[in-house]
C-alpha cells in the first residue's frame, strides 16, 4: 500500500486544485493521501469528494506554521476536529497575518521589480497568499528562473525584501492539535538545506509537550539524519512517517517518492479521534 501523508493543493501553495491533486495521486498509485495545506482546511471538502470518486483514502491534515527560537518549524496536524476549536481560530489568524506579510513583501519588491500584488493574488488562485506565490510571480516576470532561485535570493532571510511571519511556538501548536483530538508530527525536522534546524533541546521539548511523531523519510532529511531520527522515534515511542511534500509543479518533489508504513498510519488513526478517514 502506497501511503503519502504530506501534499499541498491550491488551497495553500500547491499548483493543483484539491480534486486535481487527489486524481493525480490515484494516477501515481497512491492509495492513501494526506492533504496538508499550510494553515488551512479550505481544501478538505473538495478533496473528500474527489477521494470517494477516485478510490483514494484521504487523511485530512494541516501543516501548521510555527517558530522555535527564531527557527521556522512546521507541525503536521492529522485528523483534527478543526471546527470550533482553538486550533481553527489560530489558523485563521495565521492566514490573516500571512496575507498581510505577503502584501508587505510585494510592496518592497514592486519598488525594484515588475511584480504587483494583483499578479501575486492571481497566482494564488483563491488560496492563501504565501511566499511561493510571490516566487511564481517573480518567475512570470522573468526576474528569477524558478521558485528555488527566488527562495535562495530575493525571498531568503536576510534579503531586504524578506518579512518574517509571526507565528506560535510548536509547543503551543502541539497542544492545540491535541485539544482538537488530532495527531501531531514534526515535518522534515532535519531539513538543514532550508536553514537552521531545531536543536536537540527543542525536539525534547516538543516530545515533552506531547508530540506524536516525526516525519523521517523526506527528501530534505539527509540519510544520516534519518537514522538518528528513527532511533529517537524508537526511544520515545513516536510515530514514524514518510512522504513526498508534493506541491505540484511548484517543487521537484514527486507523489509517493517516500511513503509511510501502514502500521504507522494505523497508529495515527488510533491516536487522532477528531475526524475519520474519507474515501478508499
Amino acid at each position: 500500500m502506497l501511503i503519502d501523508l504530506h501534499a499541498h493543493s491550491l488551497a495553500s501553495d500547491g499548483t493543483q486544485t484539491p480534486a486535481e491533486l487527489v486524481a493525480d495521486a490515484a494516477d501515481h498509485g497512491v492509495q492513501v493521501l494526506g492533504l496538508t495545506d499550510h494553515d488551512t482546511v479550505r481544501g478538505w471538502d473538495e478533496a473528500a469528494i474527489a477521494a470517494v470518486e477516485h478510490g483514494v483514502t484521504l487523511v485530512r491534515g494541516i501543516e501548521v506554521s510555527c517558530r522555535y527560537e527564531g527557527i521556522s518549524v512546521h507541525v503536521l496536524a492529522y485528523l483534527p476536529a478543526a471546527d470550533g476549536s482553538e486550533l481553527l481560530a489560530t489558523l485563521e489568524e495565521t492566514r490573516r497575518v500571512r496575507v498581510a506579510r505577503g502584501r508587505r513583501i510585494a510592496e518592497r519588491l514592486s519598488e525594484d521589480f515588475p511584480v504587483s500584488w494583483e499578479q501575486i493574488t492571481a497566482r494564488a488562485a483563491g488560496g492563501t497568499v504565501g511566499r511561493p506565490h510571490i516566487a511564481d510571480a517573480l518567475v512570470d516576470a522573468g526576474v528569477v528562473p524558478d521558485r528555488s532561485a527566488a527562495f535562495a535570493t530575493l525571498l531568503a532571510k536576510g534579503s531586504p525584501y524578506h518579512v518574517s511571519l509571526p507565528v506560535q511556538s510548536p509547543l503551543t501548536a502541539i497542544r492545540l492539535i491535541r485539544e482538537a483530538e488530532g495527531a501531531s508530527v514534526f515535518a522534515h525536522p532535519a531539513a538543514s538545506a532550508r536553514g537552521r534546524v531545531v536543536p536537540d533541546a527543542g525536539i525534547r521539548a516538543m516530545i515533552e509537550a506531547g508530540l506524536d511523531g516525526l516525519e523521517v523519510d523526506h527528501r530534505d532529511n539527509p540519510p544520516e539524519a534519518r537514522r538518528a531520527l528513527r532511533e529517537r522515534a524508537a526511544a520515545h515511542g513516536l510515530i514514524v512517517t514518510g512522504s513526498s511534500d508534493y506541491h505540484g509543479s511548484g517543487k521537484p518533489n514527486r507523489l509517493g517518492e517516500h511513503d509511510t508504513d501502514p502500521g504507522q498510519l494505523a497508529r495515527i488513526v488510533d491516536r487522532a479521534t477528531g475526524i475519520g478517514l474519507v474515501g478508499g
